[in-house]
This record gives C-alpha cells, sequence and structure tokens, in this order.
C-alpha cells in the first residue's frame, strides 16, 4: 500500500528534467512527458496501454488500439469499467479535420415506471445504488461498434484478441486496482459476483494473476458474432433471464431496442483554445461554464494555488453545478439550453454573483463512483478521447450467469421528484458524469484528455486547461499539479446544496492560502474525496510529435512509439 498512500495524499515528487511551475518555483510533474512521433497511448492501466501500442503498430488506428484497450481494461480494471457500463467518445478524424461525438449510454428498462420504482423502494428518498433497479441497459459494446463501424480499420476480432488472450491467460493485478478490487469484495451478497470476480471469497492481491475465462468466453462471442449477439442473441437471453430471476426489469427488449448517437460536440473558446465537450445527459458542459466564468478574471496576475485561485474556481463550480443539477437531462426527453449555457453572456451574468466571500448557495441560473478514461493516437494524426464506466465502481454488483462482468448502476443517478428534467422514466438516459474532453487551437488538435471521477471530472477538466493556459504547465505537470475539488452542490438526484459545501485541497496548497480562504467562509477539509485520473495526449504541431501524460494517482502509464 506504500505508493497508494502516495498517492492519496497527492505527494509531489521533484523531476530534474521537468521546468519548475512558472507561478510558484513548485516542481510539479512526477516524470517527464512521453515523446513519439508514430503514436501514442495513455491509459490507467500499463498493459492496457501496451495493448494500445500492439495495435497501433499491427496497423490499427486510434480507434481500433482504443476499443482493444477499453475491452483489456474492462478485464483488469473492473473496478471502473466493463462491458455492462456506459461509454463516450470524441473522434478527431485528421483526414476530415473533424470532431465527432459519440453517446453510448443506456437507458431505463421501459416496463419499469415511476410509479412501480417508487413502490419498490418504498420510504427511501433515492433510487438504490446496488442491486437491480439502478440497473440501464449497457451501451458500452454498442459503442464499440459504431466507433468500429464508422472509423476502424482492423476486424473487430483482432481488437478484441488482446483481451481474449490475458482473460484466459491471465495478467497480474497492479497495485491500486487490488487495493479498489478489496473493497468491493462486499458485493458478493448479490448474484454471480463472487463467482465472477472473487477466489475463494476474496479479491486478488497485488501481484496476483487472475484469470476470466467466463469474460473471455463473452468477448470471443462478440468476436464471432458481432454487435447482435450482445444485443438481441444469447448474450441479451442471458441477461434478461438473469434480471428476471432476480427481481430486475432490464429486459430483452430493452437491449435489441437499444442503440448509440452520434452528436456534435460543443465548445467554449478560453483564451485562444476551443475546449470541446458532449452535450447532455452527460456532465461536460459544466467545464465549459467554468470556464467561461473563469475568462473573466486576469490570472496574468493571479499565482497558482494562491486565495483567489482557490475562490475563483470553486465559486465557478458551484453556480456550473447548480444549472448542472436542474438542466442537465437526456435531450430526448428535455430540450436543455445549451447554447444559452455555455455563451459568454450568460456568463457574465453569473460572474456577478461572485464575491470576495464563499455564497453559501446560488440558485440556478435558468428557470426553464469510479471510470476509466483513455486516450489513442495514431501516426495518420487521428485522436481519440473515450471514457467509460460502470458508476459506482464494479457496479450494481449483479453478475449475469457465465458471462464475466458486472451490470451498472447508472440508473441511480435519476430524479425521482416528477416533473424535471432528469425525473425518471421509461426508455430514458439517467444524467451521467462520465465526460471525454478535447482542446484544439486554431482548427488543429492541441489536447485529447480526460479526468476520471465523478462530480470530479468537470471540477478535473477545467483544472487541466487552466494549468496549461493560464499557469504554462506541460501535459504532464498539468495533471500532476495539486488539485481543487469542492462537494455538497446540488444534484440531479434532487439534493440541495447546504452551507456552500466543502473544499478539499491536495497537499502543496500553502497554510496561508488555507487561513484566508476559511477567513472567506469556505469550509476546508486536507486530501479527501476523489481527486481524479488524468490521461492526456498534446500535439506539438510544430515539431509533428505527441506527447504524452499519465498522473501518479492510478497505475496508468503513457507510451508511444
Amino acid at each position: 500500500m506504500r505508493t497508494f498512500m502516495i498517492l492519496l495524499i497527492g505527494l509531489l515528487v521533484s523531476h530534474p528534467l521537468v521546468a519548475q511551475d512558472r507561478i510558484t518555483g513548485k516542481p510539479f510533474a512526477t516524470r517527464s512527458e512521453v515523446i513519439a512521433s508514430n503514436g501514442m497511448a495513455a491509459t490507467s492501466q500499463p498493459l492496457a496501454t501496451q495493448v494500445a501500442i500492439d495495435i497501433l503498430k499491427s496497423g490499427g488506428n486510434a480507434i481500433d488500439a482504443a476499443i482493444a484497450a477499453n475491452a483489456t481494461l474492462g478485464l483488469m480494471e473492473p473496478t471502473g469499467n466493463g462491458m455492462g457500463g456506459d461509454l463516450f467518445a470524441i473522434v478527431w478524424i485528421e483526414k476530415e479535420q473533424k470532431l465527432y461525438g459519440l453517446n453510448a449510454s443506456g437507458r431505463s428498462p421501459k416496463s419499469l415506471t415511476l410509479e412501480k420504482l417508487r413502490q419498490e423502494i418504498g420510504e427511501e428518498k433515492s433510487i438504490p445504488a446496488l442491486g437491480p433497479l439502478p440497473v440501464s441497459v449497457p451501451g458500452c459494446v454498442d459503442g464499440w461498434f459504431e466507433l468500429h463501424g464508422k472509423f476502424g480499420k482492423l476486424s473487430m476480432a483482432e481488437n478484441l484478441a488482446p483481451a481474449i488472450r490475458y482473460a484466459k491467460e491471465g495478467f497480474p493485478v497492479s497495485e491500486l486496482i487490488a487495493y479498489y478490487w478489496n473493497r468491493s469484495a462486499f458485493l458478493k451478497r448479490y448474484p454471480g459476483f463472487e463467482d465472477t470476480f472473487l477466489r475463494d471469497g476474496k479479491a486478488p492481491a497485488k501481484g496476483e494473476i487472475f484469470r476470466n475465462p467466463m469474460l473471455a468466453a463473452t468477448l470471443e462471442k462478440l468476436a464471432s458474432g458481432g454487435r447482435d449477439e450482445f444485443y438481441k442473441g444469447s448474450i441479451a437471453k442471458t441477461i434478461d433471464a438473469f434480471m428476471k430471476k432476480h427481481g430486475g426489469y432490464l429486459s430483452y427488449e430493452d437491449l435489441a431496442s437499444h442503440k448509440s448517437e452520434w452528436v456534435e460536440p460543443v465548445s467554449t473558446n478560453y483564451r485562444g483554445y476551443d475546449v470541446w465537450e458532449l452535450p447532455p445527459n452527460g456532465q461536460g458542459i459544466a467545464a465549459l461554464q467554468m470556464l467561461n466564468v473563469l475568462e473573466g478574471y486576469d490570472f496574468s496576475k493571479i499565482k497558482y494555488g494562491s486565495t483567489e485561485h482557490v475562490h475563483y474556481f470553486v465559486e465557478a463550480k458551484k453556480l456550473a453545478f447548480e444549472d448542472r443539477a436542474r438542466l442537465y437531462a437526456d435531450m430526448e426527453f428535455y430540450s436543455s439550453p445549451v447554447e444559452r449555457l455555455v455563451s459568454k453572456s450568460y456568463a457574465a451574468e453569473r460572474r456577478k454573483l461572485i464575491g470576495q466571500s464563499a455564497a453559501s448557495r446560488y440558485d440556478v441560473g435558468i428557470t426553464d463512483g469510479d471510470t476509466i478514461y483513455l486516450t489513442v493516437a495514431d501516426k495518420d494524426r487521428n485522436m481519440i478521447s473515450l471514457i467509460q464506466s460502470n458508476y459506482r465502481g464494479m457496479g450494481s454488483g449483479m453478475c449475469p450467469d457465465g458471462l464475466g462482468f458486472c451490470l451498472q448502476d447508472r440508473g441511480e443517478l435519476f430524479d425521482l421528484t416528477p416533473g424535471r428534467p432528469n425525473s425518471y422514466a421509461p426508455g430514458k438516459r439517467p444524467f451521467h458524469t462520465i465526460i471525454p474532453a478535447f482542446v484544439t487551437k486554431d482548427g488543429k488538435p492541441f489536447l485529447s484528455f480526460g479526468v476520471m471521477g465523478g462530480a470530479t471530472q468537470p471540477q478535473g477538466h477545467a483544472q487541466i486547461v487552466m494549468n496549461m493556459v493560464d499557469f504554462g504547465m506541460n501535459a504532464q505537470e498539468a495533471g500532476d499539479a495539486p488539485r481543487i475539488l469542492h462537494t455538497g452542490s446540488s444534484q440531479p438526484t434532487g439534493e440541495q446544496m447546504a452551507d456552500g459545501g466543502t473544499v478539499s485541497l491536495e497537499s502543496g496548497f500553502d497554510s496561508e492560502v488555507l487561513r484566508e480562504l476559511v477567513k472567506r467562509r469556505h469550509r476546508l477539509t486536507r486530501n479527501v474525496g476523489s481527486f481524479g485520473g488524468y490521461q492526456g495526449i498534446q500535439y506539438d504541431a510544430v515539431n509533428d510529435v505527441y506527447l504524452g501524460a499519465s498522473e501518479s494517482r492510478k497505475d496508468g502509464q503513457a507510451s508511444g512509439y
């Protein structure tokens, strides 16, 4: 656990080859950026990164490599992702000079009405986090096949082969993943979990070889039978029977009718850089809203880690998250005012509400768990930013018979109050936390990146952009620098912010800054909460090379060739 404890407290390691932070003089990077000209991959597990590189070297493109890495991560990091979860991606296609967005999130069961759901949960005021009720359609596999059908070069059998091989032969479990796997062992009280993920009732330890032959068999069915094997074939039938047996509502019909959606990414310009996110039902535009508010402050005169930096960031986050709680939802059910929310004029109005002291709460401006992230870039300058999750760690705990994976619990994020944008309804996509990001400069790729960790994600996105644009950090420093995390905002599930929430700061912020923040009525904690896990690939157009980054809070690795 030595490495985990170092990661948890955000220890900042000096690196002799990395320039000190231009503002504070403190070295933030834990390692140099990885630099390569032919291809680059950054994931949260080193073996998955190597799978992506192998796919690139064998003639696959960035999309093929991302699918292969994601399938491998579903095996090696089931604490954050898998075939039972959802997927989102932003893809840069160099030949077309265009960004594509994919929403591969699943919908709630059509047979489960709000009335039935409220009857099932009884006196509870929220949807349970575990068991059959929060299970929604897994969108991941359809996402893979959509990406592959539109952009892939290799066959899906070739892309899935590395994960199949590792599932059969086994892989050594890495340190941080072993820690979270052990914390998830309590899920053995749910059907199928122990047989799938535990051995003799225990989670695998660091370095232990783990095999998942059931997952290998499932992946082989996809390799030979294609997408429909999951949504209309034997896998769908197994899921249907399993859910019926254990009191769930997800059905064969729900799976058979599922489809992903290609969407237009949404952007704002932050000091000359175009930052791109996907529209709701995800929370990506919260990062754009935060950046728009923060752009009104002159950070050339504000030091990194200063009282002003933290204060303005936290208040901008509070403003964006009030809108997030009430105005982000499945766009098929509610027309979220995205254009207005990400406008500069709206940001200027909201900025006026920020004073020199912390606000205990803001009103909505318009009254109308764990995850994996990966990014890959290829020799043809195509890039993909992909994020995938079960929601709460290993998901609902419900593991269908013999399939080797756990179903997600994303349905927990619906609001049970009728009449709101994110209110529960049959066949509806819940509010989503997982968000990929992309930055362009003058119409060219600049950075493909993401930050894992629930509500941390838009906060992390905004901080990565600020660290590079405002504070002059490189791609590695931007991820390793100590983070600001605000919790306690109003939620899409209906909870209201109380007493201004709480600000948690990683080690590295000066004690004097903490004292000044308290004077401004911020409630502070140190090193508490999920500070996320960042991966990024920057494209250096001048030298025509990639610079890869993988931060120290995860087991991950950036690698290129």
